[in-house]
């Protein structure tokens, strides 16, 4: 298996943990400002890091991080990531996902293995901002938005810990957005809402984070509807 990036120390991708944070280049949306377009758009450019390599690394980390954060791209993508995360679970390391939250099957797949700890899933946006938000062709949103609901709905039934979370730019959410989401994910334990930070790798221009107040006023709508809101 092919690992397209590692990050051998972060404090920040794995709350409250210690934890290195490994990249999956690939991904099926197409979100106008992530800030990894290189692993979208450049794939087949992206690091080339063998998995045994990973496993060398991670065996002189034992006993010093908590766990790792398994990001991208989408890993998701990867039909080969079950083993992969079960050689690190092997080490004793707890393992954290992020996703896009498209591929709910194989997302039921990896909740049900126990090999998971926590998951970190995006909401984009509003519904009807999905397929604007996420960068993908109009006519697969309806698709996109059963997928999205249906890992919402994993998660939240599972006893896996979870949060859900939304990186919100001036130009693609408002606070009608933040109530809609807030309605999408009612009952939910923890949202995250994350100030877009712009960066020289984002997929296009023209992007910039919302204000404090914003910000402020957007938690306060959410917090109606979910039991923690925190802001990133």
């Amino acid at each position: 298996m092919i690992v397209n990036g590692l990050q051998k120390l972060s404090l920040l991708d794995y709350p409250t943990k210690t934890a290195a944070t490994i990249f999956f280049a690939g991904c099926n949306f197409r979100c106008p400002f992530c800030h990894n377009g290189d692993l979208v758009l450049n794939s087949e450019k992206a690091d080339k890091i063998d998995d045994e390599e990973i496993m060398e690394f991670l065996k002189t980390r034992v006993g010093l991080l908590d766990g790792i954060c398994i990001t991208g791209g989408e890993p998701l993508l990867k039909n080969d990531l079950m083993p992969f995360i079960s050689k690190v679970k092997e080490m004793g390391f707890l393992v954290k996902l992020d996703t896009n939250g498209s591929f709910p099957m194989r997302l039921k797949e990896l909740l049900g293995s126990g090999m998971i700890d926590y998951v970190a899933m995006d909401v984009k946006n509003s519904k009807d901002k999905y397929g604007l938000t996420s960068g993908i062709p109009k006519i697969m949103q309806t698709d996109i938005i059963n997928k999205i609901e249906a890992s919402i709905k994993l998660l939240t039934d599972s006893s896996v810990d979870y949060e859900f979370r939304t990186t919100v730019t001036k130009e693609l959410h408002d606070l009608n957005d933040m109530e809609e989401i807030g309605k999408w994910i009612q009952g939910s334990k923890k949202y995250v809402i994350q100030n877009f930070m712009d960066s020289e790798k984002t997929i296009a221009k023209g992007f910039s984070s919302q204000d404090e107040e914003w910000i402020l006023e957007a938690k306060k709508i959410v917090q109606k509807y979910v039991d923690e809101v925190l802001t990133r």
